[in-house]
């Protein structure tokens, strides 16, 4: 298997004002990508529903024992879908069946009759209620209104024991629909909850809180504090790396899809912070880089004897499934790394614009060559509403003479105070 070193060039020292000033921009650009509590609770109703329904039919009656949220809705790491042409969200759910189903799909036919049920149950619940409905190859799509799309997959529970996270282990059928692959999106969870707990180790904690303190005290719209940007760091950088592969790769049209698939950048990321966390960092800054740099260290490059490369990348929490097979082909494995060198050389250039003073016009160039462009909307967003915050602020009280008694003016309330 190649492990390959990989030779880290020496970094210029990054301010902490400019640290700190990055991930704020992170966190605006972010939040700008991510439901509203409107569309949440929109979609969260909507598939309520859905689970309602299917624990009703008789293909499922006895059998289903919930209809559970997986993936980046489950991670906290979802962001808006490679398609722009729509302003709905993508959320993937597992129908969650008892182990004592699993007798009713034994034989070469049980998983295609699992996913025939699946699908035939939905489509009456789809014409009940005016849904598109589509049929892919191990689940279905249900279409919501205002463009929110749930992939439904069904999950029998097959508990392994002596595996990591095996008391929640499952049977998904295969791409062929002749055989059960293993899965478990719940153990997944578990594993990238504990990669996300992990305490950093940062050298200059105080320094970097006082960083946000300045931009704060200089912006006087308040910041995330220093905390929350540490509680949240796995997460951040997950939807920074989604949003840079959507952005580089763009939608496939009549063409192959190179784009790596976020459960393999997901892994990645949670393996490389939970290596690089514990070891000293001067600044979440210096941490996210070395984590970015290090990605192609954590999956397996086995050589073929034609000369090619096997990945392999084991799911965490179900080890016979290879979350890197989708990237089996010499073109997918080049696009990996042309992309990967793209990301490194695009947070260079947007730490240079904030470190080097370069000018808002500069920076919003570069965050939407990076990360697209609903950035230059959301950051002018987010500074218009820190000069009203600024302009809010200086007319709380005006002082007419430094003898006489201060005037109070009515301070018209905003509804920005920060996140």
């Amino acid at each position: 298997m190649i492990r390959e070193p990989v030779t880290l060039p020496q970094r210029p020292r990054i301010s902490m004002r400019s640290s700190a000033r990055f991930f704020h921009l992170v966190d605006v650009i972010a939040r700008a990508h991510e439901p509203t509590s409107t569309q949440l609770m929109a979609l969260e109703r909507s598939y309520n529903s859905t689970g309602e329904f299917l624990s009703a039919c008789p293909e499922f009656r006895g059998d289903l024992i919930q209809i559970h949220a997986h993936g980046s809705r489950q991670l906290g790491t979802i962001v808006r879908p490679r398609d722009g042409t729509r302003e709905g969200f993508d959320i993937d759910l597992i129908a969650r069946l008892a182990s004592g189903a699993r007798g009713q799909y034994e034989g070469e036919q049980g998983p295609a009759l699992l996913l025939d049920r699946l699908h035939r149950a939905l489509s009456r619940y789809a014409d009940a209620h005016g849904l598109r409905l589509r049929r892919w190859e191990r689940c279905a799509t249900l279409e919501y209104a205002e463009g929110m799309c749930a992939d439904i997959a069904p999950v029998i529970d097959s508990p392994l024991l002596a595996a990591p996270f095996g008391d929640t282990h499952g049977l998904i059928p295969d791409r062929e629909l002749r055989l059960f692959d293993s899965t478990n999106p719940r153990g997944y969870a578990k594993h990238f909850d504990l990669a996300a707990a992990i305490s950093p180790n940062f050298t200059a904690a105080l320094s970097f809180s006082e960083g946000m303190d300045s931009v704060t005290r200089a912006d006087v719209a308040p910041l995330p504090d220093a905390q929350e940007v540490f509680d949240r760091l796995l997460c951040r950088l997950v939807q920074l790396l989604k949003l840079h592969r959507n952005m580089a790769f763009g939608i496939a049209q009549g063409s192959p899809d190179m784009a790596p698939p976020s459960v393999f950048l997901t892994t990645l990321a949670a393996m490389a912070y939970a290596v690089e966390a514990p070891q000293p960092h001067e600044s979440p800054l210096e941490l996210l880089l070395d984590i970015v740099e290090r990605m192609p260290l954590h999956f397996g490059r086995i050589p073929r004897s034609d000369g090619s490369e096997e990945w392999v990348l084991p799911n965490p929490s179900a080890p016979r499934d290879n979350l890197a097979a989708s990237m089996n082909s010499s073109a997918r494995q080049e696009a990996f790394f042309s992309w990967h060198r793209r990301l490194i050389e695009d947070l260079k250039r947007i730490l240079q614009a904030i470190e080097n003073h370069e000018g808002m016009d500069v920076l919003i160039t570069a965050l939407e060559d990076a990360f697209g462009p609903r950035c230059a909307g959301a950051i002018q967003q987010d500074q218009s509403q820190r000069r009203q915050s600024s302009r809010v602020a200086g007319r709380v009280t005006l002082i007419s003479s430094a003898a006489a008694a201060p005037v109070s003016v009515a301070a018209r309330p905003h509804t920005y105070f920060g996140r």
